[in-house]
Protein backbone atom coordinates (compact mmCIF):
# COMPACT_ATOMS: atom_id res chain seq x y z
CA UNK A 1 0.00 0.00 0.00
CA UNK A 2 1.02 3.48 -0.45
CA UNK A 3 1.83 6.09 1.75
CA UNK A 4 -0.50 9.32 1.34
CA UNK A 5 1.79 12.40 2.74
CA UNK A 6 0.37 14.77 5.11
CA UNK A 7 -2.87 14.47 7.29
CA UNK A 8 -5.85 13.20 5.49
CA UNK A 9 -9.34 12.19 7.11
CA UNK A 10 -11.56 10.29 5.74
CA UNK A 11 -14.27 11.45 2.71
CA UNK A 12 -17.18 9.73 4.41
CA UNK A 13 -20.44 11.64 5.16
CA UNK A 14 -23.74 9.99 7.09
CA UNK A 15 -24.57 8.08 9.79
CA UNK A 16 -22.11 4.94 10.26
CA UNK A 17 -22.76 1.94 12.32
CA UNK A 18 -19.16 0.34 13.65
CA UNK A 19 -19.28 -3.10 14.34
CA UNK A 20 -16.86 -4.70 16.14
CA UNK A 21 -16.31 -8.62 16.30
CA UNK A 22 -14.52 -11.59 17.76
CA UNK A 23 -13.97 -14.94 19.21
CA UNK A 24 -11.25 -16.27 21.79
CA UNK A 25 -9.54 -19.30 21.60
CA UNK A 26 -9.92 -20.34 25.53
CA UNK A 27 -8.91 -23.84 25.15
CA UNK A 28 -5.89 -24.35 22.41
CA UNK A 29 -6.50 -28.08 22.28
CA UNK A 30 -10.04 -28.04 21.74
CA UNK A 31 -9.41 -27.20 18.22
CA UNK A 32 -13.22 -29.13 17.34
CA UNK A 33 -15.25 -26.22 19.03
CA UNK A 34 -13.18 -23.44 17.88
CA UNK A 35 -12.45 -24.46 14.18
CA UNK A 36 -15.52 -23.86 12.67
CA UNK A 37 -15.74 -20.58 14.60
CA UNK A 38 -12.60 -19.57 13.31
CA UNK A 39 -13.93 -20.77 9.75
CA UNK A 40 -17.38 -19.59 10.10
CA UNK A 41 -16.43 -15.80 9.36
CA UNK A 42 -14.63 -16.38 5.93
CA UNK A 43 -18.46 -17.56 3.93
CA UNK A 44 -19.85 -14.59 5.62
CA UNK A 45 -17.76 -11.90 3.96
CA UNK A 46 -17.48 -13.66 0.66
CA UNK A 47 -21.26 -13.40 1.11
CA UNK A 48 -21.41 -9.98 1.82
CA UNK A 49 -18.57 -8.61 -0.41
CA UNK A 50 -20.11 -10.03 -3.06
CA UNK A 51 -23.89 -8.33 -2.47
CA UNK A 52 -23.17 -4.71 -3.24
CA UNK A 53 -26.71 -3.40 -1.26
CA UNK A 54 -25.88 -6.28 1.68
CA UNK A 55 -24.90 -3.13 4.08
CA UNK A 56 -20.96 -3.99 4.40
CA UNK A 57 -19.32 -1.09 3.68
CA UNK A 58 -15.71 -2.38 4.45
CA UNK A 59 -13.56 -4.18 6.64
CA UNK A 60 -10.39 -4.96 9.05
CA UNK A 61 -9.19 -8.08 10.12
CA UNK A 62 -6.58 -8.09 13.55
CA UNK A 63 -5.55 -11.86 14.12
CA UNK A 64 -3.99 -12.61 17.38
CA UNK A 65 -2.77 -15.85 18.75
CA UNK A 66 -5.96 -16.25 21.30
CA UNK A 67 -8.43 -13.84 19.65
CA UNK A 68 -9.22 -12.30 16.68
CA UNK A 69 -10.57 -9.12 16.39
CA UNK A 70 -12.63 -7.50 13.00
CA UNK A 71 -13.76 -4.33 12.41
CA UNK A 72 -16.78 -4.35 10.11
CA UNK A 73 -18.12 -0.67 8.82
CA UNK A 74 -22.10 -0.60 7.68
CA UNK A 75 -24.48 1.77 6.25
CA UNK A 76 -26.98 1.14 8.85
CA UNK A 77 -28.12 -1.12 11.65
CA UNK A 78 -30.96 -2.29 9.86
CA UNK A 79 -29.18 -3.56 7.20
CA UNK A 80 -26.78 -5.40 9.84
CA UNK A 81 -29.52 -6.89 11.52
CA UNK A 82 -31.10 -8.17 8.26
CA UNK A 83 -28.22 -10.27 7.67
CA UNK A 84 -27.79 -11.54 10.79
CA UNK A 85 -31.86 -12.42 11.39
CA UNK A 86 -31.67 -13.78 7.53
CA UNK A 87 -32.13 -17.67 7.61
CA UNK A 88 -31.24 -17.81 3.67
CA UNK A 89 -28.05 -16.43 4.57
CA UNK A 90 -24.42 -17.83 5.94
CA UNK A 91 -24.73 -15.79 9.44
CA UNK A 92 -27.87 -17.83 10.59
CA UNK A 93 -26.29 -21.36 9.80
CA UNK A 94 -23.01 -20.42 11.51
CA UNK A 95 -24.71 -19.03 14.48
CA UNK A 96 -27.02 -22.21 15.24
CA UNK A 97 -23.58 -24.29 15.29
CA UNK A 98 -21.61 -21.86 17.56
CA UNK A 99 -24.78 -22.56 19.88
CA UNK A 100 -24.71 -26.08 19.08
CA UNK A 101 -20.87 -26.74 19.03
CA UNK A 102 -18.91 -23.95 21.32
CA UNK A 103 -21.38 -24.35 24.13
CA UNK A 104 -19.85 -28.15 25.12
CA UNK A 105 -18.14 -26.47 27.52
CA UNK A 106 -16.02 -23.29 27.70
CA UNK A 107 -13.46 -23.83 24.55
CA UNK A 108 -14.52 -21.08 22.49
CA UNK A 109 -16.11 -17.69 22.88
CA UNK A 110 -17.52 -14.60 20.68
CA UNK A 111 -18.35 -10.79 21.37
CA UNK A 112 -19.55 -8.28 19.41
CA UNK A 113 -20.31 -4.30 19.85
CA UNK A 114 -22.30 -2.15 17.68
CA UNK A 115 -21.36 1.21 17.78
CA UNK A 116 -24.45 3.86 15.62
CA UNK A 117 -22.72 6.68 14.84
CA UNK A 118 -24.96 9.42 13.65
CA UNK A 119 -23.82 12.10 11.08
CA UNK A 120 -21.40 14.24 12.09
CA UNK A 121 -19.79 12.34 14.83
CA UNK A 122 -16.71 10.52 13.37
CA UNK A 123 -12.92 12.26 13.45
CA UNK A 124 -10.54 10.51 11.53
CA UNK A 125 -6.76 11.97 11.02
CA UNK A 126 -4.21 9.82 8.96
CA UNK A 127 -0.83 10.93 8.82
CA UNK A 128 1.56 9.90 6.47
CA UNK A 129 -0.23 6.40 6.32
CA UNK A 130 -1.61 4.37 3.34
CA UNK A 131 -5.47 4.09 3.02
CA UNK A 132 -6.74 2.07 6.21
CA UNK A 133 -10.39 1.96 7.99
CA UNK A 134 -13.23 4.53 7.55
CA UNK A 135 -10.66 6.17 4.51
CA UNK A 136 -10.84 3.13 2.57
CA UNK A 137 -14.54 2.63 2.60
CA UNK A 138 -14.79 6.40 1.20
CA UNK A 139 -11.51 7.74 0.48
CA UNK A 140 -9.68 10.40 2.10
CA UNK A 141 -9.61 14.21 2.16
CA UNK A 142 -7.15 16.77 2.70
CA UNK A 143 -8.15 17.44 7.02
CA UNK A 144 -8.17 20.75 6.53
CA UNK A 145 -11.24 20.09 4.26
CA UNK A 146 -13.53 19.45 7.36
CA UNK A 147 -11.55 21.71 10.12
CA UNK A 148 -8.18 22.48 11.52
CA UNK A 149 -9.11 20.62 15.03
CA UNK A 150 -10.79 17.52 16.23
CA UNK A 151 -13.41 19.56 17.65
CA UNK A 152 -13.85 21.39 14.16
CA UNK A 153 -14.05 18.27 12.22
CA UNK A 154 -16.87 17.05 15.10
CA UNK A 155 -18.59 20.20 15.23
CA UNK A 156 -17.79 20.34 18.83
CA UNK A 157 -18.88 23.89 20.38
Amino acid sequence: MSVIEGRQTAAYEGEIVVFVIGFRVNKLRAFRQWLPVARAMVPMLRELTADKDSGLLGFRTFPGLRTTTMIQYWESAEKLQAFANDPGRTHRPAWTNFFKYAYQGNNVGIYHETYVVPTGHTETIYGNMPITGLGKVAGVIPVNKRGQTAAERLDVR
